[in-house]
């Protein structure tokens, strides 16, 4: 029963990271979205956040800034003096699917303006 669990946890996992990777938004379509709204969502890596992607191109969470923009057809994010690592974007109405490397990297939902008042 593990076994067969495991196999299609991993069957799951292949064709989200394959459906992504088949509906990539262009930077056009990801700007569209994403600029001026927020995404709340889970990171594989980081885990849980809501950011709020301002025109300007600054990004505001809590307690924290940063700044996006969009390079070629990947969004790409820096934080401090970090430098600014890009993700692939699928978008499907108002989902948001991180792509890493041609696997999901984390998954996020749209949600308009900036709610939260970052």
């Amino acid at each position: 029963m593990k076994r067969l669990l495991a196999g299609l946890a991993l069957t799951l996992i292949a064709a989200s990271s394959a459906a992504a990777d088949d509906h990539l938004a262009s930077g056009a379509e990801i700007r569209a979205a994403i600029s001026g709204n927020t995404v709340q969502g889970s990171m594989i890596d980081a885990g849980a956040y809501t950011e709020f992607y301002a025109a300007d191109e600054t990004i505001k969470g809590d307690g924290y800034t940063g700044a996006w923009s969009v390079d070629g057809d990947r969004m790409c994010f820096a934080y401090g003096e970090d430098p600014a690592t890009c993700w692939s974007v699928a978008i499907d109405g108002d989902q948001v699917t991180w792509v890493k490397d041609g696997e999901t990297d984390g998954t996020g939902t749209i949600v308009p303006g900036n709610p939260n008042d970052f």
